[in-house]
């Protein structure tokens, strides 16, 4: 009996988070021993080039030395506490001295609890129950969220999940990544007191959003009261040492982190402006709390992080250019071959689509060749190179990737491509498949549960 098989006897599906299962790209995952550096290893001994890295956390790959004695010290003097402690203190001065709009922040646990309790709080400050949303874009899978969502959720193509009252999503519309006229259209028809949107979306593939379009944004935002929320959640600290910060020049009200500030370790966290997160208990009446939160070992794992990205932020340079590299060497095959192939970088995050348009939004994303991206995935991760097992997800370079890992990536592309057969004909005028939109790809404003 495979690992797998032996696994679905006692955990539902055989994983504890659903793209874990390979069922987008078909075959058996590999159950993974360990990592080191920009490879991981499973059970049975095989290496592979690691370009996940934990979906995103690792920026200096796994078992970094500094963060890995950083662990191991908290570890030592005890794993949780319950109660404050220093190191609190000095991860949220790392943090927020690098962003000049951001006042107070608080530690939770994961991404998902990071924007659950950013759209709470940006209500009460608001006093306003609707939000905005954007088709794509995932912000975990708390229940007036996950309406249209990407990442896994879109995975198994069903972008809203059963289980979800009416009644909770009422209140949530959604909008066009880069399409500003939709956004106005929710202003016009909702009482929109809160807008989430990931200002680099890494959820539906990699799909920056136009510097024009945030910028509209964040003057709608202002013309109605309503409070922005950057989920930031995995490009923060990824895309650039400020995130979309460093980018845009965009100051939203709220910003959710997660991922890379907690060095591998769960952690999620919001922060913002003095007025809103003071509306938190206990200093206000918005209720939030957590056991683990804050707890030692996560937050010494991030300060690690922190810490060392900030003594080295030229390392940006360095991995965006790998990431480029990676991605430009695959579009030359990929037209030597006649595949449709599309991509984008950002930092050290990578994203490409078989499609020959590179995606502006959602319905652009799911109008790739997904079936050709399960081919792709099967046939590199048997000659070692670990991709995410779905065409919904960014990639990660961290700092071990070498010139000759993404050369020998290029080189184990360029090997596989004559065996690649496109299942999607794009040869249309304008270089677009003519295809009628499903029910699922139709949204309306405001959104219901199921559809």
């Amino acid at each position: 009996m495979g690992l797998i098989e032996e696994a679905k006897r006692y955990i539902v599906g055989g994983v504890n988070s659903p793209v874990r299962a390979f069922k987008s790209v078909g075959g058996e995952p590999p159950f993974i021993e360990r990592g080191e550096g920009q490879y991981i290893f499973d059970t049975e001994g095989k290496r592979y080039l690691d370009f996940i890295q934990s979906w995103g956390p690792l920026i200096f790959g796994h078992r970094d030395p500094d963060i890995e004695k950083a662990i191991i010290e908290a570890v030592q003097k005890g794993v949780s506490f319950g109660a404050p402690t220093r190191v609190e203190i000095e991860l949220a001065k790392e943090v927020l001295e690098l962003f000049p709009h951001l006042d107070l922040i608080r530690f939770v646990n994961s991404g998902t609890e990071a924007t659950m309790s950013a759209i709470r709080l940006g209500r009460a400050f608001s006093k306003k129950d609707d939000i905005l949303k954007f088709e794509g874009c995932y912000h975990g899978h708390s229940d007036s969220l996950l309406v249209q969502a990407g990442s896994g959720a879109a995975t198994f193509g069903t972008p809203s999940s059963p289980g979800i009252p009416a009644d909770f999503t009422k209140h949530t519309y959604l909008a066009k990544y880069n399409d500003i006229a939709s956004v106005k259209k929710a202003f016009e028809e909702g009482d929109i007191g809160v807008v989430i949107i990931e200002p680099i979306a890494g959820n539906m593939g990699l799909v920056p959003a136009d510097a024009t379009f945030l910028q509209e944004l964040r003057l709608l935002c202002n013309k109605y009261g309503a409070v922005l929320i950057f989920d930031e959640v995995m490009s923060g600290f990824r895309a650039s040492l400020r995130g979309s910060y460093d980018i845009y020049k965009i100051e939203a009200d709220i910003v959710t982190f997660g991922k890379v500030i907690g060095g591998g370790m769960p952690v999620g966290a919001l922060a913002g402006r003095k007025e809103i997160m003071e509306l938190l208990s206990p200093e206000g009446p918005v209720y939030q709390a957590g056991t683990l939160s804050g707890n030692p070992v996560a937050m010494s794992a991030g300060l690690a992080t922190i810490k060392k990205l900030k003594k080295n932020p030229e390392i940006y340079k360095t991995l965006e250019e790998r990431a480029r590299r990676l991605v430009e060497g695959m579009n030359l095959i990929a037209k030597e071959y006649n595949l449709p192939f599309s991509y984008n970088f950002v930092g050290s995050m990578f994203g490409f689509f078989f499609t020959p348009q590179t995606p502006k939004n959602f319905d652009d994303v799911n109008n790739a060749d997904i079936q050709l991206y399960a081919q792709f995935h099967n046939k590199m991760l048997k000659e070692g190179f670990y991709f995410a097992p779905s065409a919904y997800e960014t990639g990660f370079i961290a700092t071990p990737f070498t010139e000759k890992n993404i050369q020998e990536t290029i080189e184990t592309f360029q090997k596989i491509a004559p065996e690649l057969k496109p299942t999607k004909n794009f040869s249309t005028s304008k270089g677009e498949e003519k295809k009628e939109k499903s029910p699922e790809e139709t949204s309306k404003t405001p959104a219901t549960s199921g559809e």
